[in-house]
């Protein structure tokens, strides 16, 4: 059996070091996600791809609000919302925001590509940009209505069992709809259900569309955009699980904080939590590793700009530009 102190080290390591990695590659593969669905066109007009660019800027957002302090923290022993009871409150306000506006963009792409691919066309005047313009202005609205709590029980104060000033909710029945209902229902449990479910009945849709009369374009973006969606939908399934099972268990269960079972659910779920964040990075390398369409994009895009910034800057080289009197 480990000493106690090895447990905890080993899962402060975990966070700090996974947590990193995660962060890099969360910050560059939701850039490359935007750069791409940005400059094309065909991602530009479709309303799936634009619930998968506001995610991406989304993920951004949280990984900057959340994963980036919890690493200061760990790492440096800094925590910034001590600094000013301004940033407390605005920091976790912010992150609850973009964690639940990416998870409902997420259901939003789900639901859109079930839309897209189904065989009535009553169902299809859902499914245009205008309508993904209108929800994604209504669910920013609604989570930041949602939040207002968060704004006022989200306080700097003197901890009695540590001695300690703390950012922290100062209210315990908002505190358990926190635990119970934005951390194991809003942020696990819900999307994880809805996506599941429309996730697969995309997947029967879309086995049907070759025998439909679709335009081949359509036909090969809707494929395209529904296998994408789709195998996300299956990696976050086997990202979030493990999340809400060692959640539920935490905070059903008591521990001696002294305890080595209690340093041992510390070490869970600083697992489970780091993987958490693969949610919030993932996407871009789903895209790329599943889709070998979207790799030419990306390629396309990305070699693309950069060739025309070297013809710019030869044409420049050459034909300098006339200095003013």
């Amino acid at each position: 059996m480990l000493p106690i102190d090895l447990v905890n080290a080993i899962s402060t390591n975990f966070s700090i070091y996974v947590g990193l990695s995660i962060l890099i590659a969360g910050l560059i593969g939701n850039c490359f996600n935007i750069l791409v669905f940005l400059s094309l066109k065909t991602f530009r007009d479709n309303s799936c791809a634009f619930y998968l660019t506001a995610m991406s800027f989304l993920n951004i957002g949280q990984l900057l609000t959340s994963l980036l302090p919890r690493i200061m923290n760990l790492w440096f022993a800094i925590d910034w919302s001590l600094l000013s009871i301004v940033y407390c409150k605005i920091r976790i306000y912010l992150f609850q925001l973009c964690t639940l506006s990416s998870f409902t963009c997420t259901s939003l792409a789900t639901i859109d590509q079930f839309l897209a691919t189904c065989s009535h066309p009553r169902w299809h005047k859902f499914n245009n940009i205008k309508t993904a313009y209108r929800l994604f202005i209504l669910i920013i609205f609604i989570w930041m209505c949602h939040g207002i709590p968060l704004l006022v029980y989200q306080d700097l104060f003197l901890a009695l069992s540590t001695g300690e000033i703390t950012c922290a909710i100062t209210n315990n029945l908002y505190q358990n709809y926190v635990t119970y209902g934005f951390n194991l229902t809003l942020v696990s449990s819900l999307p994880l259900s809805v996506t599941t479910i429309f996730g697969l009945l995309a997947y029967h849709n879309v086995t049907q569309i070759a025998y439909r009369t679709v335009p081949l374009v359509r036909r090969e973006l809707d494929k395209q955009l529904t296998v994408m969606v789709l195998l996300q939908v299956f990696c976050n399934f086997f990202i979030i699980t493990p999340y809400i099972i060692v959640t539920a268990i935490f905070v059903t269960v008591t521990y001696d904080k002294d305890s080595y079972r209690y340093a041992q659910m510390q070490l869970a779920r600083s697992i489970t939590i780091t993987a958490f964040y693969l949610y919030f990075t993932m996407p871009f390398y789903i895209y790329i590793c599943i889709s070998e369409r979207f790799r030419r994009q990306f390629l396309h895009v990305f070699f693309g700009i950069y060739s025309a910034h070297r013809r710019r800057r030869r044409r420049m080289t050459i034909n300098p530009l006339p200095l003013s009197n």
